[in-house]
């Protein structure tokens, strides 16, 4: 096959991120296909992204508390080298102000209120609800809450503000404490697989402490119902015939039926380690994407001589 390099960029290991279990499956299967895959830290000063054919966003998953240099950094890289997925995904997707979009289309979506700093939200006085940044990954400022506990809730989004998060308030989806929520992967465009886990947030919990972000995990056969509610949010996305990874998460409303809590477009956890039959497929495809990135390359730098 062609000599290809395949940047898997990355985010450096410290006790508040989590550990990236895909990272050393890909790695291994990218490398015994003949290609040149090593994992780069996304902040890596020293990185020369310009020497990829391919750069892949994996697991940046510190990228939410540094959104600003983050977004600079996918604008650089992107015009040194493929970045997948592309900038016009990664800043659309990378504020869930986009589930806004969703329910304009008609996309079943959890109901949420959006509070920017300045304002003062309105909080549910007859349900428990969920209060988190709408730039925001892995759980982290998230709590769930009841109506009596409205003071606790204000202190965590003037906490949130005084950051320059704007805060996100939705019912807390009581479904997702017996049937879960559930992930459908779709990569290349095509549905790749599927996982169930448990839910996130417990009650009583601090928004500051950390949380476990997949909690039970376990294989998951989607109904037909759960993927045309995926393909019709990711169908929203700006550019998505762009997409070369996606992840749609879901929960049941009240009437038990699928409703979209949030896609993941940048940085998704693939969950190949519990759905190890998906890796060829997802092998073959950073490696064919990265073959013809390479040879789009060389005919650029071709025509410029």
């Amino acid at each position: 096959m062609p000599d290809v390099k395949i940047a898997l960029a990355t985010t450096r290991p410290r006790p508040e991120i989590n550990v990236d279990h895909d990272m050393p499956l890909l790695l291994a299967a990218l490398n015994e296909e003949g290609a040149k895959a090593v994992s780069v830290n996304w902040d890596d000063p020293e990185a020369a992204w310009e020497e990829f054919d391919l750069v892949v966003i994996r697991s940046t998953w510190d990228y939410t508390w540094r959104s600003a240099e983050f977004m600079e950094w996918v604008e650089r890289v992107s015009s040194l080298s493929t970045l997948l997925n592309p900038p016009s995904v990664v800043r659309w997707s990378a504020d869930k102000y986009y589930l806004s979009r969703l329910a304009e289309a008609n996309v079943p979506v959890v109901r949420t209120h959006y509070v920017a700093p300045g304002t003062e939200p309105t909080l549910p006085a007859s349900h428990e609800f969920v209060v988190k940044p709408a730039v925001g990954a892995g759980a982290r400022y998230a709590a769930r809450y009841q109506p009596a506990d409205r003071d606790t809730a204000l202190q965590q989004i003037r906490r949130m503000h005084g950051e320059g998060f704007t805060a996100m308030v939705q019912p807390y989806m009581t479904a997702i404490d017996s049937s879960g929520e559930r992930a459908l992967v779709f990569f290349d465009g095509a549905l790749l697989h599927a996982i169930r886990k448990n839910a996130v947030l417990a009650p009583n919990v601090p928004f500051d402490q950390r949380k476990v972000a997949h909690p039970g995990l376990e294989p998951w056969n989607p109904t037909q119902h759960e993927v045309e509610v995926a393909q019709s949010a990711l169908s929203v996305v700006p550019d998505g015939q762009h997409l070369f990874y996606a992840r749609v998460d879901m929960v049941d409303d009240e009437n038990g039926r699928p409703t979209v809590m949030e896609l993941e477009l940048v940085e998704p956890n693939l969950f190949l380690a519990v759905q190890p039959d998906s890796l060829p497929t997802v092998t073959r495809a950073i490696v064919d994407t990265a073959v013809r990135a390479g040879e789009l390359k060389d005919r650029q730098v071709a025509e410029s001589r």
